[in-house]
């Protein structure tokens, strides 16, 4: 039976009427090549349905054009838009990522890091809960650390800039004029809970203000945000706003304040933390919240290691910012 013969890459050149290693960049995103020149190089390539051999690819570019994620996130909450984001800049290169749960267990991570090595992957990318700095990774590849960062400054880690986040919404609070504000976030011995309500004792301070309380700290959930709103009601302590450490909490706290017949945000304005819509949309109100950017600070994790494959390394804490997403808990519809 004829079967029609495969195009190669130089008949991709020729169609396109540019050099086989200029037809190679194009189609491999290397070089700095002219947009026409790429453009007209690909549609060669999908006139004639190219397709290039990854095996002859790897063979001839020293790499395997995979990339590990290991992660320790076992609920997914947070390594799943940090993969999205990373897909997306790494599939724009043609690369795949595998990901592997350590489920914050040191014997089955080392277990996934020899697998990947041994599948000769062209780095890794290391994310999970974020309550600290971790211990880097033991790899002979380039390695990444998204969302926590490692405890040391030689390694390269992007982390969000929750510090930015509290501020803005401590300046969102003062911007709607409340200024009794109190604090309600996660335990004390938690790195996100710590940043997060000093950076917002520090933004009040710059505009001449203490908080109502000491910060209350508690547990990541609605049932902590609750019983710490009845707290500070059962105190008589007067606030106009909370700024609560996760969605979570802020929820709860809704749910306090309407119980008590206090009204949000006429009575009292709230903002959230980490924009989880499944909770932040669900709340009565709909929450005010901070975004991290998760899928944006996956991008930027990939970017970093596809500098790192290609010899560029960025030691040291890159901060992602974040940003505020304001809806009906902080300004009336």
């Amino acid at each position: 039976m004829y079967r029609p013969r495969t195009a190669t890459i130089r008949d991709v050149a020729a169609l396109a009427g540019v050099s086989v290693g200029t037809a190679s960049k194009a189609l491999n995103g290397r070089g700095s090549l002219r947009a026409d020149t790429v453009a007209r190089v690909r549609q060669a390539a999908d006139q004639l349905d190219f397709h290039p051999n990854p095996a002859a690819r790897s063979l001839h570019a020293g790499r395997t054009y995979t990339v590990g994620m290991i992660t320790t996130d076992t609920i997914g909450r947070f390594s799943i838009p940090l993969l999205i984001g990373a897909e997306d800049t790494l599939g724009a290169g043609e690369m795949s990522v595998l990901l592997c749960d350590a489920r914050d267990d040191p014997i089955r991570e080392q277990h996934h890091l020899r697998t990947l090595l041994g599948r000769r992957v062209d780095g890794i990318i290391v994310t999970g809960r974020r309550a600290g700095t971790r211990q880097p990774l033991a790899a002979t590849v380039p390695v990444v650390y998204a969302f926590l960062a490692s405890s040391s400054q030689s390694d390269c880690s992007v982390v969000p800039d929750e510090t930015g986040g509290a501020r803005l919404a401590a300046d969102h609070l003062l911007t709607v004029g409340r200024r009794r504000i109190a604090v309600v976030t996660g335990p004390e011995h938690h790195q996100s809970a710590r940043v997060r309500s000093a950076a917002t004792i520090a933004r009040l301070a710059e505009a001449g203000l203490d908080p109502v309380a000491a910060p209350l700290h508690g547990e990541w959930s609605e049932a902590w945000g609750r019983q710490a709103v009845g707290v500070l009601l059962a105190r008589k302590i007067e606030f106009d706003a909370v700024m609560c450490g996760s969605d979570q909490i802020a929820r709860g706290a809704a749910d306090t304040l309407r119980e008590a017949g206090r009204r949000v945000p006429q009575d009292v304005a709230l903002v959230g933390f980490d924009n989880w819509d499944v909770i932040a949309l669900a709340s009565r109100p709909p929450l005010t919240s901070i975004d991290m950017d998760l899928e944006g600070l996956g991008r930027a994790a990939a970017e970093l290691l596809l500098r790192a494959i290609e010899g560029n390394y960025s030691p040291g804490v890159h901060a992602h910012p974040a940003k505020l997403v304001i809806r009906d808990s902080t300004v009336p519809a």
